[in-house]
């Protein structure tokens, strides 16, 4: 076990060969020019609609960086590399933004795959899924804002209820963790309340179901310290995933044009006291709640790591994960591996094309997180110096 260190970037790259480290280096210099990353997500998606043969250009470059393949089956690769680095794979069908009942009931029964595959597979500690992949954005915003369903809603909105639990329940008989990830302010209230009636049902006897918080609107270490409550009261683990959040630019807009308060913290500085109150928190509750730290935040990482050793907390404590997105801030993952933490990475799957939204969104958001960008090729440069010498 090696003693922490996030600048060490030969245990980052071990995984990488020359190639593989040169490829990162240029995807990050194109990622890091704000101009081809507004410009790429119209051309890409003309050239993909209009059958254009690009789909190779990407798998090679930003799909095979971020994601793990096209289906389960070909993540394997993926799982069992980082799985020999000491680190999970968190399998995410990323496929966004369907509108029928047959998608939806697709994706629950591929997001049960993944539950399956968890279970017989202990390099993938944890599930995940987003209830918008399970039902219709419209009528969740509808539910969202207390507007009256008419019968037909009301039964659509069961089946997303059922496809939640159906998933849940697989996870609960199965003994798989599942994460259900956080969405736009505007429909994460129906969402909470779905994570919170699935957690009163099956986290019983552990954390197993987990809800995650935004710790970049003002409003979240309050809810999260609220759920604690109801579930000291109501007699069940809190499950949660504890993230800064990836809506921000989208979220401001919307609150400006609607005329409402933004919920988003005033500022970085903010959000990083309330990220890092939701960490203390958790580690002051731990015998009844499991949670995550999803974070690229160097600091938070730091924070958790030495409260563990300050509160003799063993590293790999069940109830605490660390986890950062495949191809990003290897740095921490690695370093953070080989001194022994719980650490998984997020493996985003699913058909090139359909998938595209959700690489879009990373490739923005590696540029309007301020450094990201710049930190991932300072340590890429660092660690192609330290091999060439």
């Amino acid at each position: 076990m090696s003693k922490l260190s996030f600048d060490n970037t030969q245990i980052a790259f071990q995984g990488k060969d020359n190639k593989d480290l040169n490829r990162a280096y240029w995807l990050f210099k194109i990622i890091s020019s704000n101009f081809l990353t507004q410009v790429g997500p119209p051309i890409t998606n003309f050239a993909l609609n209009v059958g254009l043969p690009i789909k190779g250009l990407i798998r090679k470059t930003i799909f095979n960086h971020f994601c793990g393949g096209e289906t389960i089956g070909g993540c394997a690769g993926t799982i069992s590399s980082l799985s020999a680095q000491g680190v999970g794979t968190i399998l995410d069908y990323s496929v966004e933004g369907e509108e029928e009942e047959q998608v939806f009931d697709e994706t629950m029964e591929e997001t049960i795959r993944t539950v399956r595959a968890a279970h017989a597979n202990k390099a993938i500690p944890f599930s995940v899924f987003k209830v918008t992949g399970l039902g219709r954005f419209d009528l969740l915003e509808k539910v969202n804002a207390g507007n009256d369903l008419n019968p037909e809603e009301m039964e659509e909105f069961e089946r997303i209820r059922n496809r939640v639990d159906l998933i849940c329940k697989t996870a609960f008989e199965l003994d798989v963790l599942v994460l259900v990830d956080a969405e736009d302010s505007w429909i994460q209230d129906v969402i909470d309340d779905l994570a919170r009636e699935m957690m009163r049902r099956y986290n019983k006897e552990k954390p197993l179901i987990y809800n995650t918080y935004q710790l970049y609107r003002h409003d979240k270490l309050a809810s999260l310290q609220a759920d604690f409550a109801l579930a000291t009261t109501a007699g069940f683990y809190l499950g949660a995933k504890l993230v800064r959040g990836a809506y921000m630019e989208k979220e401001r807009k919307r609150a400006q044009e609607l005329g409402y308060p933004s919920p988003i913290q005033r500022d970085k500085a903010a959000s990083n006291r309330d990220y890092n109150g939701a960490v203390l928190f958790c580690l002051d509750h731990l015998d009844r709640i499991g949670f995550m730290a999803g974070t690229h935040n160097e600091e938070s990482s730091r924070l958790l790591a030495d409260e563990l050793d300050k509160r003799n907390i063993a590293h790999n404590h069940p109830h605490v994960y660390f986890a950062q997105l495949l191809g990003m801030s290897d740095n921490l993952t690695f370093n953070l591996a080989s001194a022994g933490f719980n650490v998984a990475k997020y493996v985003p799957y699913g058909p090139i094309k359909a998938v595209m939204p959700y690489l879009f969104r990373r490739a923005q958001e590696n540029t309007s997180v301020a450094g990201q960008t710049g930190r991932e090729l300072g340590l890429i440069m660092k660690e192609k110096k330290r091999r060439a010498k």
